[in-house]
């Protein structure tokens, strides 16, 4: 293998290996740039989250909190309570069917 073979086989690798490297620069970059993005996207959403709740109090707000989850208890039992109904109607009908 001559001098210039060689030459040409080490250019050649350090050519891969620079397009390797590069492409992964550009990758990221890329990344970068969409995690600067999401960044911003999340303080403003926090930021909008802070003016919302800004100037309420915390106890009020874990007041409304419990009476929310009372009433939805409350729904799902009434819930429950229709479906048994019902259940129970659709069970006459299909005797008076037979």
């Amino acid at each position: 293998m001559s001098e210039t073979t060689v030459v040409h086989a080490d250019l050649d690798m350090l050519a891969e290996r620079v397009e390797k490297a590069a492409a992964l620069v550009q990758r990221l970059r890329e990344d970068s740039q969409r995690l600067e993005r999401e960044n911003r996207e999340l303080a403003d959403r926090m930021q909008d989250t802070e003016r919302k709740l800004h100037g309420q109090d915390l106890g009020t707000l874990m007041t409304e909190i419990q009476t929310l989850r009372k009433e939805q208890r409350s729904w799902e039992g009434e819930r429950r309570e229709v479906a048994s109904r019902i259940e129970t109607l659709v069970k006459k009908l299909e005797r008076l069917d037979t």
